[in-house]
């Protein structure tokens, strides 16, 4: 999973990952912890999150 730069920084995927992978600081990042579920990307309001 990757987050594209079209990000606003919402927190949305932040709040809704089930293993904490992802940090928030203007705009969000993937951290290493990722299981690759998927959860975040059904929870994007602007569909920023991918599958790489």
């Amino acid at each position: 999973m990757r987050i594209a730069e079209t990000c606003v920084g919402c927190g949305q995927c932040k709040v809704f990952c089930p293993v904490d992978a992802i940090k928030t600081c203007g705009i969000s990042r993937i951290t290493e912890s990722c299981t690759e579920c998927g959860t975040c990307k059904g929870y994007c309001p602007i569909g920023a999150i991918r599958e790489d």
